[in-house]
């Protein structure tokens, strides 16, 4: 009978006992035993070189499979897994395609499964998402159409200062223009930051922010002294409701990136926390392939704008006809004898009045609206841009 499973090392001993005394032929062993001669050879010659334990049952694996990852490949593989930490397998393949193209890589599931192995990836925590949140916001169909500009939550470096970082991304291509930590979030530092931006790529047509300083304030339109400078330039200023980050996730997405390659843990000094800022925006812009961009990485997909930046801001002009208003340094103006606050970022500003009612006019500051002021009770309302 064949070796029984429960047994088989005892049938195997007991066939070596019967060889050994030289009273069986290897037919005999065969048919006492149920198996082939091959079989009965090849125990033999495994009792011989090892004893007992040749006996054992061995694995019916392969030792090589022609279609295995070789050694050289996997090294290849950890070494950018080590180098970009943060990277999961999809990353890691799109990387070493777009770098070598004629050569063959594995796929993803496979470089899944080895980065497994070497413990270089944690399993992810399943998250709840919340349903997109459909707005009324300008499309981002093209580079430069809307840009992402916030404040990544401070942190202090470890020489104990306050580091502000502004980051401004274009949302078409997820291109960083830029990240920059700053001492305060106040417009006298962003200022030059936006300018800067502003010469190397030109400007775009809205820039996308949350209604904190130095972006919006509390007053008419909510305008801040740098969306005001914006829409001079022909921006569109545009602003999330407060706490719906989602309305700006791809910048916020950014942003988690950011923090867990350049804050966790914070750098020593400003200089090298902008050091690694710098590496970052490299990193993300040109070697980091992004899923949304079909494993693309950002430089690919983005170009300069075709608006360029001119220092001069052209003079404030409305159509024939309008009824003009300069703003005083109380932030008010006159109207029908009487005093009306529209908002200390626009002063030195010329507005435009338009009629609605008998009482009701509509207050413009150049194409953006700001509201509709009463002239019997002197007071603003909100009137929200088209």
């Amino acid at each position: 009978m064949p070796w029984k499973e429960t047994c088989a090392m005892e049938q195997k001993m007991q066939m070596i006992k019967c060889w050994k005394t030289n009273q069986f032929i290897i037919t005999d062993l065969g048919m006492l035993h149920d198996v082939s001669r091959k079989t009965i050879y090849k125990w033999i010659k495994r009792y011989r070189v090892e004893g007992p334990t040749g006996l054992e049952d061995r694995s019916r694996a392969p030792l090589r499979h022609r279609n295995a990852t070789t050694a050289e490949v996997v090294d290849r593989i950890l070494a950018i897994k080590r180098r970009h930490q943060k990277w999961g397998p999809k990353k890691v393949v799109a990387w070493l395609k777009g770098q070598y193209q004629e050569e063959r890589w594995p796929a993803v599931s496979t470089v899944s499964e080895i980065l497994k192995r070497e413990g270089l990836v944690s399993p992810r925590r399943k998250r709840h998402r919340t349903p997109p949140y459909t707005d009324p916001f300008t499309a981002c169909d093209k580079p430069n159409a809307v840009w992402c500009a916030d404040f990544k939550g401070q942190f202090k470096t470890e020489d104990g200062k306050l580091c502000y970082p502004l980051t401004i991304t274009d949302s078409y291509s997820r291109y960083l223009l830029l990240c920059k930590g700053l001492s305060r979030p106040n417009f006298k530092e962003t200022k030059p930051c936006f300018e800067l931006v502003f010469r190397e790529y030109g400007l775009p047509e809205a820039i996308r922010t949350d209604s904190g300083a130095p972006f919006a304030s509390v007053g008419i339109g909510a305008l801040s002294k740098l969306s005001v400078w914006f829409i001079k330039l022909g921006i569109q200023p545009e602003r999330i409701e407060p706490g719906h980050p989602e309305q700006n996730g791809r910048h916020e997405r950014m942003h988690r990136s950011l923090k867990e390659t350049t804050a966790t843990p914070p750098r020593s000094t400003m200089r090298a926390q902008q050091k690694a800022f710098d590496e970052f925006i490299y990193e993300y812009n040109f070697e980091r392939p992004h899923e949304a961009l079909g494993q693309k990485t950002p430089a690919t997909a983005y170009q300069k704008s075709n608006s360029p930046y001119l220092h001069r801001i052209s003079p404030i002009t409305y159509p024939y006809g309008a009824v003009l208003r300069k703003v005083n340094r109380n932030g008010e103006i006159k109207w029908k004898e009487r005093s009306i606050y529209i908002s200390k970022s626009l002063i030195g500003e010329h507005i435009a009045l338009k009629q609605k009612e008998e009482h009701l006019w509509e207050i413009w500051f150049m194409h953006y609206p700001l509201g509709i002021a009463n002239v019997i009770t002197r007071k603003v309302l909100p009137m929200c841009p088209d």
